[in-house]
């Protein structure tokens, strides 16, 4: 079992470097087992088909990130310098995983129930824990919220939102400049500001 997870995890480390020299649209199966020096029945076995291979790099870059957050995340600290953590975070990835430009096998992914659903329960789980921080700062007192499940979905989806700007701005098929990523940043953390602070609101 440890060596089949380990030439599973060698196949997405493959894809990923090929995905992001390439593209998701020119790369191949044929292509990954040949960078790979591994015949196509073995590449199959592990992922039968392209979509369920991008869905595997979708989720270890989903699960790294994941690991990261939780383990960078400090319930003592301010909910503002929590949030201010997982934002450096999720910028680290967004800068090292950018030129794989997963959206483009998005559309086609949801097409499929099943791959639909894992990713869904991917993004369930990133508002679960989202959701538990700000409890865990209603708890401390220092938010009066109560709908904790609707602010981290809120809160989640404005930083994407920023995220789709930046992409837009700089262009898809350019990486965006230091200029451009810190300016993202910076409005992020400045839409967290604001964010707790209206958190505090009641009314």
């Amino acid at each position: 079992m440890i060596v089949a997870d380990k030439k599973r995890e060698q196949i997405i480390d493959g894809a990923i470097k090929r995905f992001i020299h390439f593209g998701i649209g020119k790369t191949t199966m044929n292509d990954i087992a040949e960078d790979l020096s591994v015949s196509k029945p073995s590449l199959y076995y592990y992922f039968p088909d392209k979509k369920h291979l991008i869905i595997g790099v979708i989720e270890r870059v989903f699960n790294d990130f994941f690991e990261l957050i939780k383990k960078k995340y400090n319930p003592d600290q301010p909910l503002e310098d929590i949030l201010f953590s997982t934002i450096e975070v999720r910028n680290t990835f967004f800068q090292k995983y950018y030129m794989l430009r997963i959206t483009e096998g998005i559309p086609d992914l949801l097409n499929d129930d099943v791959i639909k659903g894992k990713l869904q329960a991917l993004k369930g789980s990133e508002k679960e824990f989202f959701a538990e921080i700000f409890s865990q700062a209603k708890t401390k007192g220092e938010i009066e919220h109560d709908d904790t499940a609707h602010v981290a979905e809120l809160y989640l989806e404005s930083l994407m939102g920023l995220c789709t700007m930046c992409i837009m701005e700089t262009g898809k098929d350019l990486f965006p400049d230091k200029k451009a990523f810190n300016r993202m940043t910076l409005k992020q953390k400045n839409l967290t500001t604001i964010f707790v602070r209206g958190l505090r609101c009641t009314d």
